[in-house]
């Protein structure tokens, strides 16, 4: 791995050199899919096969700068399908989240 990839390895107690994520939001949504596997929403080899489908249809030009859009798209594809979520539904949320976060002032936290 190099020190760019999305996911590097950290030894028991030590900080990694690099930040692990890149934003919060990619904490947040690696948390998420953890919790839901751990429910029994989805089992992990369903998860890693849904991650897997994404990055490859993203084809060759990406080097990983997008790997937790590609981790976001795959969760909630798995929701869809599961019927945990609809798809009208989850554009919805989407919308109102684009739009609250348009109308939030920088620096301040986003809310709907």
């Amino acid at each position: 791995m190099t020190q760019t990839d999305p996911l590097i390895p950290i030894p028991s107690g030590e900080i990694p050199a690099t930040p692990v994520f890149r934003a919060p939001w990619e904490a947040y949504a690696f948390a998420l899919a953890v919790q839901l596997s751990e429910q029994g929403i989805f089992d992990w080899p369903e998860w890693t096969q849904a991650l897997a489908a994404e990055i490859r249809d993203a084809g060759e030009d990406d080097h990983g700068s997008q790997y937790y859009h590609y981790w976001l798209t795959a969760l909630e594809k798995l929701l869809t399908k599961q019927g945990i979520i609809s798809e009208e539904v989850l554009q919805e949320r989407k919308t109102a989240w684009r739009e609250a976060y348009l109308r939030t002032p920088h620096g301040k936290p986003v809310e709907l």
